[in-house]
């Protein structure tokens, strides 16, 4: 049954006859030239970091822990969570995955911001250490940091690295570099 419709109103009846047409064929095959294109893979080396997927999920994880910080006065919950963003993110790249929970649990427990609570003379290092790092210009400072925690520990569960905290958390750290 058709309807009628006025004039004005545009009644294309081969519209109703199309089909799906493949697009023309790409004479040339598709090449990384465009500037910015990673052509070797993924660059490896001192400070460029281990890549893995959904970073940025890992900004938002640690919201969650800023209410729990243990920090002392003239520290900041913005550098804690800048300088332990990218431990956890190497955590959760050493096992292939996006970050979750337990990867910040470790970086923030690890330097003392999660309980058990660090000695003195962790704090004042850790002071000196995290000063300013949530600053863009510090990312130096903050490769710094993720590079402090050897690949041993992070493969740690978190409940193994709580332990090794309450034991001797000077152990965790590599402090000759």
């Amino acid at each position: 049954m058709t309807l009628a419709a006025p004039d004005y109103v545009p009644n294309d009846t081969a519209a109703a006859d199309r089909h799906y047409v493949s697009p023309p064929r790409r004479p040339q095959p598709w090449l990384a030239d465009r500037p910015g294109e990673l052509t070797g893979g993924q660059p490896m080396g001192a400070g460029l970091g281990v890549p893995g997927p959904d970073q940025g999920y890992a900004l938002r994880l640690a919201r969650r822990f800023e209410s729990e910080l243990l920090l002392t006065p003239g520290e900041h919950a913005a550098d804690a969570v800048a300088g332990c963003v990218g431990v956890a993110l190497k955590r959760a790249a050493f096992f292939g995955r996006a970050p979750v929970a337990a990867d910040l649990e470790v970086a923030f427990r690890v330097f003392g911001f999660l309980p058990p609570a660090p000695d003195e003379s962790l704090v004042a290092w850790r002071k000196e250490l995290f000063a300013g790092v949530s600053h863009p210009h510090h990312y130096a400072e903050a490769r710094r940091l993720v590079d402090l925690v050897p690949e041993a520990v992070l493969r740690q569960s978190t409940s193994e690295v709580e332990a090794a905290c309450a034991a001797d958390r000077a152990k965790l750290f590599v402090l000759s570099q």
